[in-house]
């Protein structure tokens, strides 16, 4: 009697790894925690930009017509803050004869007209100083280029006359190029830097990068249409959705931890799926006795 042939065991079943295994390992618990650092920095970032979006302390209602010296509100050369813009000033100073320059564009209650605009040397300041005042507006190019005139000679007449000036400040409009066709120095916006490119006597002249829209019209023109600014909401939205912005970053980064760690456990369990089913598929060795 001949006992029958061994047969080889089947192949061990493999047992693949669970994903909470996978996220226990000393690789992704690492990389966890560099993901933590990442999205508390982004955290971090979003709770500024929300304490920057509510002004906890806004300017008075009415604050911006209170007249103030110009001296007092912003310095020659410095940018104008927020909440200062269209307060109104007031200044003295005697004006530059030759620099009375025209502005086009310019609308008084929804009427385009024009402006006619001087330069000012500020009286008192400890160095020459000047700054840009329009002084009244105009329906008519024609009789903004007549009052224009008119100032100029009035001021020759008495160069050295101090006149006081009362209006609002406001920024500047940022440089413009002239219309197709138009006079090269036509000027459709007020920019006291395109103004100072014109301007005469400027050797060693501190200038204000805000304007003056005078309250009272200078010279023979129509007094300027500049009602107050509108009050500044205290929620500033766009950082609100900035901050938003830094908190959804913030959770991606623990996302993307997430989704890499499922990724590399799920290529895992396939590997070891496939090692089996090509193990079964050989079957056991063949043995000859």
């Amino acid at each position: 009697m001949t006992s029958a042939p061994a047969t080889d065991p089947a192949p061990p079943q493999i047992f693949p790894p669970t994903l909470r295994e996978v996220m226990l390992r000393p690789r992704w618990i690492a990389l966890l925690a560099f993901s933590l650092v990442v999205a508390g920095v982004l955290a971090w970032l979003g709770q500024w930009q929300l304490g920057r979006a509510v002004d906890t302390s806004p300017p008075e209602p009415g604050m911006t017509e209170v007249v103030r010296p110009l001296a007092d509100v912003v310095e020659p050369g410095d940018y104008l803050p927020e909440p200062l813009v269209g307060q109104r000033v007031e200044v003295t100073g005697t004006w530059v004869a030759s620099d009375f320059i025209v502005v086009s564009s310019r609308y008084n209650d929804d009427v385009e007209g024009y402006w006619v605009t001087g330069q000012l040397r500020v009286a008192g300041a400890e160095e020459r100083t000047s700054v840009a005042v329009a002084t009244g507006w105009t329906p008519s190019l024609d009789q903004a280029n007549a009052a224009a005139a008119e100032l100029e000679r009035q001021v020759e007449t008495d160069p050295t006359a101090v006149v006081e000036v009362t209006g609002r400040l406001i920024s500047d409009e940022g440089p413009s190029v002239p219309p197709s066709g138009a006079d090269p120095y036509t000027l459709t916006r007020m920019s006291p830097a395109m103004l100072l490119g014109r301007w005469h006597d400027i050797t060693d002249v501190s200038v204000y990068r805000q304007y003056i829209a005078s309250q009272t019209a200078i010279g023979p023109l129509v007094d300027i249409s500049s009602p107050a600014p509108d009050e500044r909401s205290r929620v500033n939205w766009l950082n609100i959705f900035y901050a938003a912005e830094w908190a959804v970053f913030a959770g991606f980064a623990l996302y993307l931890w997430y989704r890499l760690a499922r990724d590399a456990w799920e290529k895992e369990v396939e590997d070891l799926e496939d090692e089996q089913s090509e193990a079964l598929a050989a079957g056991p060795p063949v043995s000859r006795e």
